[in-house]
């Protein structure tokens, strides 16, 4: 099972590092799912995830406190709406609307419900 933990991985930071640039692909999960899947196949590429500058900080909030940032939280709704809005002005069929709102929906109120990491002082 580690080669498919390993390209999960793979696959799942070439995913949050194209998310970096697209705005409506979110970066921060796609880098915690890599962060688990490496932790089941490669301790080196976890390590690097854990104490990554940039990615780092989200990831042990997630792992420690099942804690999502405000401003992550903020701009993953906001990509949501964003999305939403576009299959608005593509006037996509209204049964592929209601599927995509309740998922949307759905989405934001579990990550809206996840709690704020803690403070470090």
């Amino acid at each position: 099972m580690r080669p498919v933990w390993f390209a999960a991985g793979v696959v799942s930071v070439g995913l949050g590092v194209v998310g970096v640039v697209l705005p409506f692909l979110p970066t921060t999960p796609f880098m915690i799912l890599a962060a688990a899947c490496f932790a089941r196949s490669s301790p080196r590429l976890h390590d690097w995830l854990w104490h990554h500058r940039v990615f780092g900080p989200a990831i042990r909030d997630w792992r420690r406190h099942g804690a999502i940032p405000k401003v992550a939280k903020r701009a993953s709704v906001l990509a949501m709406g964003a999305a939403f809005g576009l299959s608005l002005l593509l006037a996509l069929p209204w049964p592929a609307l209601l599927a995509q709102g309740v998922v949307l929906v759905g989405m934001g109120s579990w990550i809206l419900t996840r709690p704020d990491p803690p403070v470090v002082e």
